[in-house]
């Protein structure tokens, strides 16, 4: 079986494309070789496994795309412009990329002659913006985007958004069934490529499965994008021996999932018919704070300095969410096996051999300049 892999030199892509070709399939990627990425270079890095076919090419080339897909049986989507920050000023590229790529290759399913039987597209817990809260009074509940009169003041805890309320929440694990609010246009991308591909593959009759990761994390994430996840963005700012920089007090919480992990996730959704057009968290039920991210990741990296807590606000971040698996584990079988504390000491092994670009400061300050940190 010949597998495509739409992103397949990346972060998550790569370690799939290892997975696929030890499972014995035939792996073909189609990856644009982002320079914010992978820097200038048009070629595959060096951990790019060499028994896979390697094109380099766009999502928004319909062309490409078009030879990407002949001969093809499954797809992996894990194409995307990632940066929840960044999209708040890149917002055509974004869409472009996100939103447009998704649709070319759903253009190219529809109206031209392939072998395509199932496609696999990496969704986002973004696409929830707030998590599933508990309130004293009303039981489960839903709050959207925090008011910024809220959070002018520091008050960061999301409050009760039945009127007359505003009780303070707890948070819950979060499940397939909450609502979803985007908070960002990246995230507002993701649902786009999520509801685009189950749609159309409903309509059609190509199995369709969305993955909704959660905060993933692992060797071979881009330590000098300052777009990427938090645990590669505070580890580029402690090898430069300089503190991770916190937004609001540190205590938000996110489910943070080993890469190896979302893989299991995307094999098991390949094998089973069971979540057809369907959409699955793939997390692991456990919150941890950001701070605690911080304050680990230093401590590994034998760095004593203490993180920088700014009391400000980002926009398009959220306050908590953190992933219910049930769904996972009952359609996909799935069970994550790497614990934080294990996939933390992999990460700081292979960050430690790595030279990092601290470019968070020049982000940080593209964003003060939009007011989009308050």
């Amino acid at each position: 079986m010949t597998v495509l892999v739409i992103g397949g030199a990346g972060f998550i892509g790569s370690h799939l494309v290892d997975a696929l070709i030890a499972h014995g399939y035939k792996v073909r990627v189609l990856d644009n070789m982002e320079p914010q990425v992978h820097g200038e270079s048009d070629a595959p890095p060096d951990y790019f496994n060499k028994e896979a076919e390697f094109l380099c090419g766009d999502v928004r080339d319909l062309d490409c795309l078009k030879r990407a897909v002949q001969d093809v049986e499954v797809i992996f989507f894990q194409a995307a412009a990632v940066g929840v920050g960044q999209s708040m000023y890149q917002i055509r590229r974004y869409v472009e990329v996100n939103s447009l790529g998704a649709a070319n290759l759903l253009d190219v399913l529809v109206n031209d002659r392939h072998k395509v039987q199932k496609v696999i597209v990496a969704s986002s817990m973004s696409v929830y913006g707030e998590g599933k809260y508990q309130c004293p009074e009303h039981g489960e509940v839903y709050p959207k985007i925090r008011p910024i009169e809220q959070l002018v003041v520091q008050d960061w805890e999301p409050r009760c958004p039945i009127k007359g309320c505003n009780a303070p929440l707890a948070p819950l694990p979060t499940d397939e069934d909450k609502p979803l609010n985007p908070t960002s246009i990246y995230a507002i991308t993701k649902r786009d490529q999520e509801e685009m591909f189950l749609c159309v593959g409903r309509a059609y009759g190509i199995p369709v499965v969305a993955l909704r990761y959660f905060n993933v994390y692992g060797s071979r994430q881009a330590l000098s994008n300052p777009y990427t996840g938090v645990v590669a963005i505070f580890s580029a700012r402690i090898l430069n021996r300089r503190p991770p920089i916190v937004y609001e007090d540190g205590r938000q919480s996110r489910d943070f999932v080993h890469v190896s992990d979302v893989v299991q996730a995307n094999l098991l959704a390949m094998e089973s018919d069971e979540a057809n057009w369907e959409a699955i968290n793939v997390g692991t039920g456990q919150p941890i704070t950001v701070l605690e991210i911080a304050h680990l990741l230093s401590k590994h990296l034998g760095f004593d300095s203490p993180p920088e807590i700014t009391q400000k606000y980002r926009f398009g971040d959220i306050r908590h969410c953190f992933a219910d698996i049930t769904k996972a584990r009952e359609l996909l079988g799935y069970e994550p096996k790497v614990s934080f504390a294990e996939g933390v000491k992999e990460v700081v092994t292979w960050v430690s051999q790595q030279i990092a670009k601290d470019r968070v400061e020049e982000a940080q300050d593209q964003l003060l300049r939009r007011n989009l940190i308050v």
